[in-house]
């Protein structure tokens, strides 16, 4: 514990030491995570005022847009007020929670979007029991399950993380605090840490993507026997949750499926799982919905239509 009070703090090498690339990521980045609270805000806001609120996948939806702005809230402030200062530093405790947090979150998110990927599959392959099984209930507990599951997953990283010694250097070479970075400046063998990272990071993300892109398959192999306007309709709520997952999966498993070291392609890696993919996810699930669209239009129209009546 001693070797540990020796640090107090980290410096952050953050994506570039180039003033015009900082300038540029400052404004690009201000604008995404503006972007990505307005759009998630929207759907929360259309949804909960409006009748998609009583169907599951709209329901799962509401919570991935409070999943998206909490877990890009844990590094993306912090990444842009640094792009605009000399010395990007964070205290120990604040690296501590931001490790716990980013790990939390993104946890319930991976398993709030396996649970979208269950109702889309009962949706399709079962849909004369699907309000059944699909019922209030049953997507509260999976919404719990999804908490509980990002709990299992972060606690460790975290403990992990705390009981790491640090007696210097403190440079971090990323723009936030996460596990394969601590290891790096931490001072004693993190060989078998870096196995348990990979495992509770890893190897369950691997597996996640794997059992949803066996349960989309299952779904496009069951559309083969629906109608043409059926196919058409279902073919494009599966690609948009698709392409979410896709966004979200491919570069964390970059990262975190490997032996436990880092890279400077990490952090361009890195911005994809924590603004971008948030960012869009709000743009896949409206744009190509016909019926939140049409939702969002109604709910909007009749709200400005309001105000100027009165």
């Amino acid at each position: 514990m001693e070797s540990r009070r020796n640090i107090s703090e980290f410096i952050l090498l953050g994506i570039s030491y180039n003033k015009n690339i900082q300038i540029f990521c400052f404004v690009l980045f201000l604008f995404c995570y503006v972007a990505l609270l307005a759009g998630n805000l929207l759907i929360l806001v259309s949804v909960r005022c409006s009748p998609l609120f009583d169907q599951p996948m709209y329901y799962f939806l509401i919570h991935l847009s409070s999943m998206d702005i909490c877990y890009t809230s844990t590094v993306t402030p912090k990444l842009i007020g640094d792009l605009l200062v000399e010395k990007k530093t964070i205290s120990y405790s604040s690296c501590m929670l931001q490790v716990f947090t980013m790990h939390f979150f993104g946890g319930v998110e991976i398993f709030i979007l396996t649970a979208m990927a269950y109702d889309r599959y009962v949706a399709i392959c079962k849909p004369l029991h699907y309000m059944i099984i699909m019922n209030r209930t049953r997507c509260n507990l999976l919404v719990l399950a999804a908490w509980v599951g990002g709990a299992v997953h972060s606690f460790p990283l975290f403990i992990m993380a705390v009981i790491l010694p640090f007696c210097g250097p403190n440079e971090i070479d990323h723009y936030f605090c996460d596990i394969f970075p601590l290891l790096k400046v931490a001072c004693t063998d993190t060989y078998i840490t870096g196995i348990l990272v990979i495992t509770f990071s890893g190897i369950i993300s691997l597996v996640t993507f794997v059992v949803l892109f066996l349960s989309y398959g299952i779904i496009l192999f069951t559309l083969r026997n629906q109608s043409a306007e059926g196919r058409r309709k279902a073919l494009s709520t599966c690609w948009s949750h698709i392409t979410v997952v896709a966004l979200f999966f491919v570069p964390v498993i970059f990262i975190y499926l490997r032996p436990p070291t880092t890279y400077p392609e990490d952090k361009i890696f890195a911005i994809f799982y924590t603004i971008v993919a948030p960012m869009f996810n709000p743009l896949i699930y409206t744009l190509r919905n016909a019926e939140m669209k049409n939702t969002m239009r109604k709910l909007w129209c009749q709200t400005l239509f309001f105000k100027e009546s009165k």
